[in-house]
């Protein structure tokens, strides 16, 4: 059984790298926001806590992605592993988590604050179906239209200069101590996340001796 932390600022890939290392390993990908966006689309009073949250560009406070997190674990049906994507969010919750679980290694993807904002800033979502699209790597067909059902690509209510600002100056006020005590622990393996996809998810495997990434054909 194979048990991973992935931490990264906003835009660095966790989820893409954590659903390219599930679905090759049977581990189940636990993401934090992925659980989130499920409780807005589903119109639960968790989502509209959140939504109003994500409106006013702030992050989930720390108590409330403990709580679901802890309620995600205790499910159990991550017989092979699991990756978990957002968590843990500060240093208690850190030390929590080393504590209840005997973690293989934690995946540090490292991405400067200017390049955040470029691939950030240039992330769309469709109006109608809630397609994510990103200017930089994932073009629409027609610009400005869903490839899946033709609605309008709109900015994430959040992703502006100021708000983009205001969460990473807090993701490295939490984060970073986060990382040092992982690191400490001799936990951590930190990848540039700057390179392409498949080059981040081969150095990921590299790194702990994970087997090789084989393309899709």
């Amino acid at each position: 059984m194979r048990k991973y932390v992935i931490l990264g600022v906003q835009g660095s890939g966790k989820g893409t790298q954590s659903a390219m290392l599930a679905g090759d390993l049977d581990l189940v990908h636990i993401s934090v926001g992925d659980i989130f966006r499920w409780h807005v689309k589903n119109h639960t009073k968790l989502g509209a806590q959140v939504r109003r949250l994500v409106a006013a560009g702030e992050l989930v406070g720390d108590d409330l992605v403990e709580s679901v997190v802890r309620d995600r674990l205790q499910q159990h049906d991550w017989n092979y592993g699991f990756i978990i994507d957002g968590f843990p969010r500060n240093r208690r919750q850190a030390e929590f988590f080393l504590e209840s679980y005997d973690i293989d290694g934690v995946i540090h993807l490292d991405l400067p604050d200017e390049e955040v904002r470029r691939r950030v800033l240039a992330r769309r979502l469709c109006s109608r179906c809630g397609m994510d699209y990103n200017l930089i790597a994932h073009r629409p067909a027609e610009e400005g239209r869903c490839d899946v059902c033709g609605g309008e690509l709109v900015s994430r209510a959040d992703d502006t200069p100021d708000a983009l600002a205001r969460r990473l100056r807090e993701h490295h006020s939490k984060i970073d101590p986060v990382v040092e005590l992982f690191r400490r622990k001799e936990y951590v393996m930190t990848v540039d996340a700057r390179a392409d996809k498949a080059t981040v998810q081969r150095a990921i495997r590299t790194r702990f001796n994970l087997p090789p990434y084989l393309p899709p054909q």
